[in-house]
């Protein structure tokens, strides 16, 4: 795995579509020590349980062609608000100085759901991107994989 130098005092991302933890480094850059500073989770039931129907049907302008309408994704609707809702701690988290330093660890979709949402406070603080899921470690697995 790509080791990253997370700065003393540095804030670390670590999230999936579900789960997401920011913890700090009160360790050095070589010797980090992370803590939690705060944990999200999202909880999604199954699809069936989030639609009701199945997809729908298109007619063509003949009125005789028909084709599907692609089912609606609901985990990746649930997952883009999480993104979203993530940027807007990390964006209230910046705007107040709580962090100078960024390092985003998430799976590649979810990296780019995080892109897409962060505010530029936000991205111009970021200086690591790991595309990676570490969520399903513990904080000191996390520490020794980052170092």
């Amino acid at each position: 795995m790509e080791s990253v130098q997370v700065p003393a005092n540095a804030l670390v991302l670590v999230s999936d579509g579900r789960h997401a933890r920011l913890l700090r480094n009160q360790g050095t850059p070589v010797k980090p020590q992370f803590i939690v500073e705060h944990s999200l989770e999202r909880v999604s039931p199954p699809t069936r349980e989030q639609g009701t129907d199945k997809p729908g049907r298109r007619h063509g302008s003949d009125g005789v062609s028909r084709s599907a309408i692609e089912q609606t994704d609901w985990h990746d609707q649930d997952e883009e608000r999480f993104a979203a809702e993530i940027a807007e701690l990390l964006y209230k988290l910046g705007h107040a100085g709580k962090y100078d330093e960024l390092v985003v660890v998430a799976p590649p979709r979810m990296l780019g759901d995080l892109r897409a949402k962060f505010h530029p406070v936000v991205s111009d603080a970021i200086i690591a991107e790991l595309p990676k899921d570490l969520t399903q470690y513990s904080v000191p697995e996390i520490g020794q994989m980052l170092s």
